[in-house]
């Protein structure tokens, strides 16, 4: 509409009314042709973007030289968490095979997903914690898996706290005390204080300001709001209940903090 207007106000000084008529159809036909191409690049970045997440999973996955049933599980249940279809999922699918090769350029690989991102800290988490699902599939992290995180991490212009952080989020949230293979409630809890940023030691009223503090940083509609793709909300969603159930975690733990 803006740009039918400016074309017609052009056409108007330019040629009285048939000037006008002319330059809000050229005005119509520029928006039409801008629409297009904003849309276009939105798909080409898309598509870099979801190259870039599989391709380094791939390669993550692969880091202790093996690629286990649950790492492949995890895999496609992201397919549908980014809700990949068709053309899409294939190519997520050639792009995860192509990083799991040993002649694979992972630091270039990072380097391009740092482009496509343009150094946005929620993106950048996001991105993180999407490897780090794939690889904790298997119940565990293994040292090569997690050296390779933090070289991600790094890379990224992001900490070995931030990867420590994320892994004891995840950790926390899978599954409770009962659960076959669950970790012991205690070694639950102590990751549900790390994955706060707090200690057993920190006042109620530090741990629930760390929490709300957390949770709203990561909310779906502020990072949303921050340029964060529609695709990636379903990961921005799970990582708001995992932060919630590590601070249940820790309510259930101590009648102080409600």
């Amino acid at each position: 509409m803006v740009l039918i207007v400016i074309g017609a106000i052009i056409g108007k000084l330019a040629g009285g009314v048939p000037g006008l008529i002319i330059g809000g159809f050229i005005g119509y036909g520029a928006g039409v042709v801008f629409r297009k191409w904003i849309v276009g690049g939105l798909r080409v970045v898309q598509s870099q973007l979801i190259d870039s997440v599989f391709a380094v999973m791939g390669a993550l996955c692969k880091a202790d030289n093996v690629v286990t049933r649950d790492e492949i599980d995890a895999v496609e249940q992201m397919f549908g968490m980014l809700n990949l279809h068709g053309q899409q999922r294939e190519k997520a699918k050639a792009a995860f095979n192509r990083g799991k090769q040993a002649d694979f350029d992972l630091d270039g690989a990072i380097d391009q997903f740092a482009r496509i991102s343009r150094g946005r800290g929620p993106l950048l988490q996001l991105f993180l914690q999407l490897q780090c699902m794939a690889i904790a599939a298997d119940g565990h992290i293994d040292a090569a898996e997690h050296a390779m995180l933090v070289r991600i991490a790094r890379r990224l212009g992001l900490s070995e706290a931030d990867v420590s952080q994320l892994e004891a989020l995840l950790r926390a949230g899978a599954g409770g005390p009962s659960a076959a293979g669950g970790k012991p409630a205690q070694d639950r809890l102590a990751d549900a204080y790390v994955a706060l940023g707090v200690t057993a030691e920190t006042n109620p009223a530090e741990i629930k300001r760390a929490y709300r503090k957390l949770i709203s940083k990561n909310h779906p509609d502020k990072l949303a709001a921050r340029g964060l793709p529609e695709s990636m909300r379903a990961v921005a969603e799970e990582r708001s209940r995992e932060i919630n159930s590590a601070y249940d975690l820790i309510k259930s733990a101590r009648s102080d903090v409600k």
